[in-house]
């Protein structure tokens, strides 16, 4: 279902202090680059021009601008393929200027969660990422209800705090 909320292009270029991301879900829809990975292909970190994305771009510029970007991810031990995966390829996330967290799902219990990945911007405005079974991307939903930011900020914080930095997070 094609969604009217604005792209995270839109969302991120409004962006003045900080943009922050919390994943919960073992696996997404498969990628081509998933794919190709699976079959035992690998980049070429010395190639960057064959790896280097417009999404890359973008969190270059951002941060660039001043924007701190941090991403959190919430995952199952033993990870799943696709976190294997998602763990390899965060070398560009961090090579555009992405902060990159871990945080193994048995040290989360006690940590009130939101249902869905989100994005929050400047700790004011949400884009909720919801997804069908299989990891399709359904809808996103742009939200600015004080109390949804608050459990999401605050669930963020949470888990920031504990989470692993990527360069220690062995999978």
């Amino acid at each position: 279902m094609p969604s009217s909320a604005p792209s995270f292009a839109e969302l991120l270029g409004r962006c003045e202090r900080s943009a922050v991301h919390l994943e919960l879900r073992d696996s997404y829809a498969p990628t081509d680059r998933f794919e190709a990975w699976r079959r035992g292909e690998r980049v070429d970190w010395e190639d960057r021009v064959s790896w280097w994305h417009p999404y890359d771009q973008l969190i270059a510029d951002s941060v660039a601008r001043g924007v701190v970007i941090r991403r959190a991810r919430i995952v199952s031990e033993p990870v799943s393929e696709y976190i294997r995966w998602e763990h390899y390829v965060t070398r560009a996330n961090i090579t555009a200027g992405e902060q990159v967290r871990w945080l193994p799902r048995r040290r989360a219990t006690n940590i009130p969660l939101p249902g869905n990945d989100f994005w929050l911007f400047d700790d004011h405005l949400l884009r909720v990422h919801h997804f069908s079974g299989d990891g399709q991307v359904v809808e996103d939903e742009i939200t600015r209800d004080p109390a949804t930011v608050k459990l999401c900020s605050t669930a963020f914080e949470a888990v920031w705090e504990r989470a692993v930095p990527h360069h220690l997070f062995h999978v």
